[in-house]
């Protein structure tokens, strides 16, 4: 069970350019680890984009955003570049990782029930634990809300 305080499964996904990325490679760094549904829909795009207006912010609190969805490498590299998105996308085809997290779920919409990501985010600390998760995220101002609670967890 993916929780607060708890260490974040490890990974090993491929970015849009192919290469393999791993969770562990950014210890010592704060992640903002976000799943989302589908690269260049509207919601995703809003949060993607407000993650891209703040990107200086989170590089000043020296954290790392890594945005996952089950589109491959050439949709991701096609969204980032469309964008201008300056972090990792990284692709999760079979969901498997978006399941160790707990965000792959059963879903209804306009009464047709199918699986897919549920809007999450998690930031996890410089060791690897969860510090704070965001589910049912709303895309438009999350970007802030989660700057808050990087400041928030400076502060304490």
């Amino acid at each position: 069970m993916v929780e607060e305080g708890r260490p974040a499964p490890d990974f090993a996904l491929q970015d849009a350019p192919g290469r393999t990325v791993r969770l562990r490679d950014f210890r010592g760094k704060r992640i903002v680890l976000y799943f989302y549904p589908k690269d260049d829909t509207p919601g995703c795009t809003t949060e993607a984009c407000g993650f891209r207006d703040d990107y200086a912010a989170y590089a000043e609190r020296d954290a790392v955003i890594i945005g996952v969805s089950p589109d491959g490498p050439a949709a991701h590299a096609k969204f980032a570049q469309k964008y201008d998105l300056p972090f990792i996308l990284l692709a999760d085809p079979d969901h498997a990782v978006a399941e160790a997290y707990g965000v792959w779920k059963e879903k209804q919409q306009f009464g047709r029930t199918y699986w897919g990501i549920e809007r999450t985010t998690f930031v996890i600390d410089p060791r690897g634990r969860i510090d704070r998760i965001f589910r049912r995220v709303r895309p438009d101002g999350h970007s802030r809300e989660v700057l808050e609670a990087l400041a928030a967890l400076a502060a304490s």
